[in-house]
């Protein structure tokens, strides 16, 4: 299996980029192909001594930027490692392609360059997100601020088959972002939505009040762009609040230090399950072809986690079944 990476995504590129592709080809069995500009790659890989077997570079010399119009990467950008990356993907060179760059334009690319699925309205961020009780996703985490309910009842599929396949989770449960858990509440948008789900044969649990998500009141969180992208960046911060706030209170006093040596093994394995390192990346679902978006401040360690999570992508063919998913659907 061949995996692209975007060689000069993210912020820690692209040290963590050569980093965490060695890493999976050593422990995942896959063949990489690196886009970005071969001489500082090599330069790189040389100073830190990383073994670059099995992983090919495609020489570019652009990079689109966070602050860099998304659409430019189908003109101005059409060189950058991200967008020569999806190409090569596009092209039948690749299976999949992870990237840490500009989501903005990833999600452009993909939908460009890449293509949807046929039959998929927009394609979504689908970020997987630790709670109490194991993981959820969140489906769309930003890609589409404004959405209709068809889109919404799209995430909803996909998500529900990327759960089940990729996660594990069997019958995942679906729920929809409102303001209240009545079916009466919210605008129109989440209405008709709900009105959607309950003629589908996902299976739709209702809707889902914020405080419920981190408690694991679901397995698929259904938003528009908008309101996911909320929920994203304020569960991130909330995370930071609470590993820093339990950091002071164990380093900050004598009496801290020995509690923290007692609970070290549980605190270790709590963390653990806070990391977004740990899933790697989000999966753009509804593309035709495996992308995973990896989080802007990946090291190594997420960079092989996304790319494990591509593999799985491809291994579990979530795209052919989404594929079947929207026939069905058209045809019921």
């Amino acid at each position: 299996m061949k995996i692209v990476v975007d060689g000069f995504g993210g912020d820690n590129a692209p040290l963590s980029v050569i980093e965490g592709s060695a890493l999976a080809v050593q422990e995942l069995g896959v063949d990489i192909v690196i886009t970005g500009e071969e001489k500082v790659i090599r330069q790189v890989a040389e100073q830190h001594h990383i073994s670059l077997n099995k992983i090919e570079i495609v020489n570019t010399t652009d990079v689109i930027a966070v602050c860099d119009d998304p659409t430019s990467i189908m003109k101005e950008h059409a060189q950058s490692s991200m967008a020569v990356g999806m190409k090569l993907l596009a092209d039948g060179q690749a299976d999949a392609f992870v990237s840490a760059g500009s989501t903005g334009a990833l999600v452009v690319g993909a939908t460009m360059i890449v293509k949807r699925i046929k039959g998929i309205k927009r394609p979504t961020i689908a970020t997987i997100i630790p709670c109490q009780n194991g993981c959820f996703m969140l489906a769309d985490a930003g890609a589409n601020l404004d959405c209709r309910p068809e889109m919404l009842l799209q995430f909803g599929l996909m998500g529900s088959i990327y759960m089940e396949q990729i996660i594990n989770i069997s019958r995942p449960r679906v729920t929809l972002v409102n303001v209240g858990a009545e079916e009466t509440k919210g605008r129109e948008l989440q209405l008709e939505t709900y009105r959607l789900f309950q003629k589908s044969a996902l299976n739709f649990m209702g809707n889902i009040e914020a405080r419920e998500i981190p408690l694991g009141g679901a397995d698929v969180v259904v938003a528009d762009g908008f309101t996911g992208n909320v929920i994203l960046k304020l569960t991130e911060g909330l995370a930071k609040f609470v590993m820093g706030g339990l950091k002071e209170m164990f380093l900050g006093s004598v009496k801290g230090k020995i509690a923290a040596s007692l609970l070290m093994k549980d605190m270790k394995q709590f963390k653990k399950k806070m990391d977004y390192k740990e899933y790697g990346g989000a999966p753009l679902l509804g593309a035709a072809k495996p992308v995973i978006k990896a989080h802007g401040s990946s090291d190594a360690y997420a960079y092989k986690n996304a790319i494990r999570q591509a593999k799985a992508f491809v291994e579990k063919d979530v795209i052919g079944t989404i594929e079947q998913a929207i026939q069905k659907s058209k045809e019921a």
